[in-house]
């Protein structure tokens, strides 16, 4: 982004006064409200999860009739993201945003009323694109309100809230499942983010970055900073001295260029990995544990389980990386996923049940802390024009993992049994560590005695 001129003369560089400044209340409150937008996309997201069960015992249908169910809406979650990130890039992160929240919404809402599996499959492809659609925006969103020294705890923080609706989700679904059966999960489920989605319009503002590389947003962009204690004069122009090399338009093809390709290529091997093992889980390891014997509460207590040892996780993981730098931390937990993994292929679940639902939640403890941090290195990797669209399309391959869990988890669990999905998880973080360790851009750490952040706003 080149230096534009002002009739004024006077010109401010937007990335200088965002990544060196303070964290004011209004950016945490939007970095809030990102953040509420994944919980939501956790928590409808993973309602499926904990309604399979109950759908199979009272349609008569089997695990392999479900596969197709979930692989359409990993599908739409594919499709969501790659579409969300351009749009995000092109019209602006806050639209994308609510968009997403709107359309999950109301589809998870529709699956209450559905009378066959087709009907499901199709209202699940269409909750999917805002769901994949939510993700990347409200991580782009959250990184371009965030200082630098701030970035990575604050994106992890939102996406760990993946793991945080999953939890809510299941709770939720131990309260209402009982009373009122699985529709009932869906349609109140899917009406609680369309409340959410109210307050987004009204109270979410557009990315300063965003509106910084559009000139004719800028009197819009001046009102913002005014609401982040950044007041600035009328007729100010800005720039961002940070990517001056980078073309406004570039698009996709900006992903593999300014010695971009080697870590997109690698961001997409180790996000099609984690989301494999993340969504085997998602999807199939309440199902998995029922097929081992265990009651319906028992098995979805393993995904509780799972979903807490996340969040706790990626904020141990985030406070590392902060620290220390991305490469090791990461490295670490990827290995702690496969060792924990290959452990728990020697328990046997009906005789270690507490055993087994502890060891899960460590397994989610490594795994979704490495997939939360995935989204901040391609916050690194990736400058403004092209961030929604870099994180998209990591996020989009990895979906193909994420499809492909559908049918593996479903012929995996009854050809190998908990062994068998276990040692599946195992190998998926294998390939996680590897493409990781290839990531050449890693986060820097933070070395907090150096850190003197300093802003001089013009007036």
């Amino acid at each position: 982004m080149s230096r534009p001129a002002s009739s004024q003369g006077q010109s401010l560089d937007i990335g200088r006064i965002i990544d060196d400044g303070p964290w004011t209340t209004m950016q945490k409150f939007v970095v809030l409200l990102a953040a509420l937008s994944i919980v939501a996309d956790g928590f409808d997201g993973q309602l499926i999860g904990f309604a399979i069960p109950h759908i199979i015992k009272e349609w008569g249908v089997t695990r392999g009739d479900f596969a197709s169910v979930v692989a359409w809406g990993l599908l739409g979650m594919g499709i969501g993201s790659a579409c969300a990130g351009l749009f995000a890039d092109r019209y602006g992160r806050r639209r994308a945003i609510i968009g997403s929240v709107v359309l999950f919404s109301i589809a998870t809402c529709a699956i209450g009323f559905v009378s066959s599996l087709g009907e499901i499959a199709v209202l699940r492809f269409i909750a999917g694109l805002g769901i994949g659609g939510a993700l990347p925006t409200s991580t782009t969103m959250t990184a371009e309100f965030t200082p630098h020294r701030r970035r990575t705890l604050a994106v992890t923080a939102t996406i760990v809230c993946v793991p945080v609706g999953g939890m809510l989700a299941g709770l939720f679904a131990n309260f209402i499942i009982p009373d009122f059966g699985w529709r009932g999960l869906f349609k109140i489920g899917g009406l609680i983010p369309l409340l959410l989605a109210v307050v987004l319009y009204f109270r979410l503002p557009e990315s300063p970055r965003f509106l910084a590389h559009h000139q004719g947003r800028w009197p819009e962009l001046i009102g913002l900073l005014g609401r982040m204690s950044r007041p600035v004069s009328a007729g100010t122009a800005f720039f961002d001295s940070r990517e001056q090399n980078v073309a406004e338009d570039a698009g996709v093809r900006a992903l593999f260029q300014g010695g971009r390709a080697r870590d997109t290529f690698a961001l997409w091997v180790a996000c099609f990995g984690c989301l494999l093992a993340v969504y085997s889980a998602f999807s199939w390891l309440p199902t998995m544990l029922a097929n081992e014997g265990l009651a319906a509460n028992v098995a979805g207590s393993g995904l509780t389980a799972y979903n807490i040892g996340g969040a706790i996780g990626a904020l141990v993981c985030a406070a590392a990386i902060t620290r220390f730098g991305s490469r090791w931390p990461l490295a670490l937990f990827c290995s702690g996923g496969v060792l924990s993994a290959f452990w728990l292929m020697g328990l046997n679940p009906k005789e270690n049940t507490d055993l087994l639902i502890f060891g899960v939640g460590v397994h989610g403890l490594f795994v979704m802390a490495v997939q939360c941090i995935i989204y901040s290195l391609c916050a690194n990797v990736y400058p403004t024009n092209v961030r929604a669209t870099g994180t998209a399309a990591t996020l989009a391959v990895g979906r193909i993992g994420a499809i492909l869990s559908a049918f593996a988890g479903a012929i995996v669990i009854t050809a190998g049994g908990a062994s068998g999905y276990f040692a599946m998880l195992g190998g998926a973080m294998v390939i996680v560590l590897l493409g990781l360790w290839a990531v050449s851009q890693q986060i820097p750490g933070v070395r907090r005695n150096r850190l003197k952040p300093s802003v001089e706003v013009p007036r």
